[in-house]
């Protein structure tokens, strides 16, 4: 699904990125957890297209970045973050919203199909907001307006889905909520996720393999079981910690 071989990036005499090699095979869905500053979503703007490495090779769907149309590749490309939500117009009917994930637009600027409309009512039932159907975007709760921007992003039928610390804003309520919508998306088996966190506590059972970044490198890299231990973690962190688990996830606390 995705390689990427000694990615280098730097901008103005820094350097972000380091020795990035990395690759997700199909039925894998990866957790990239790190600190604030680490790297992660720079790491994910590299696989989108969206920076371009100084060094390094990026291969995605069997496609080399360099010799194919990069738009293409991000058709295939869900991307869901708490800063897209700018980006809509907050007086759009949710129905609208997850619509134009159909035609890869922030909007709808053309007739849409009946097919479409009746896809994306579907759409929104499979997450429990097909009430919301009508109801303008600024009048969503937090909670349900990253659900619509994960529906948003099914519509188009990606084979890889970036979730980029969704759950940034939500209460603790709102967020185990969507964390069960990522758990069902998982469990469809069509779409391989990668999920962006700081927080040790949203890497579900679902995720069956862990990225750790840390200064724009990666520190580890493997399956959930491996990583999430209070020695792994402890190096990674740089503080002495203790790990319960519950739910088959780990919690993490300073010693």
């Amino acid at each position: 699904m995705i390689h990427l071989e000694n990615i280098l990036l730097y901008r103005n005499g820094k350097t972000i990125l380091r020795n990035i090699t990395w690759s997700v095979e199909k039925a894998q869905h990866w957790a990239i957890l790190g600190l604030n500053g680490s790297g992660k979503t720079t790491l994910l703007k590299v696989l989108n297209g969206y920076l371009w490495p100084n060094g390094g090779s990026i291969e995605v769907l069997g496609q080399t970045y360099g010799k194919v149309d990069i738009r293409e590749i991000r058709k295939s490309i869900g991307w869901v973050s708490a800063a897209m939500i700018e980006e809509f117009d907050r007086r759009d009917p949710a129905i609208e919203i997850v619509l134009s994930g159909k035609y890869g637009a922030i909007r709808l600027f053309e007739k849409v199909k009946e097919r479409d409309i009746q896809e994306g009512v579907a759409m929104l039932e499979r997450f429990g907001i097909a009430s919301l159907a009508n109801r303008e975007f600024e009048y969503l709760s937090a909670g349900e307006r990253q659900r619509l921007q994960i529906a948003r992003a099914l519509m188009a039928k990606p084979e890889i889905l970036i979730l980029d610390e969704p759950c940034t804003g939500l209460d603790v309520i709102e967020r185990e909520h969507l964390l069960q919508t990522m758990a069902q998306v998982a469990a469809d088996g069509n779409i391989t996720l990668l999920y962006v966190t700081h927080h040790v506590e949203e890497v579900l059972p679902c995720f069956s393999h862990v990225l750790l970044m840390r200064e724009g490198e990666i520190f580890a890299q493997g399956e959930r079981s491996e990583l999430l231990t209070e020695q792994v973690l402890s190096n990674f962190f740089r503080h002495s910690l203790t790990i319960q688990y519950e739910n088959d996830r780990a919690w993490l606390a300073i010693k």
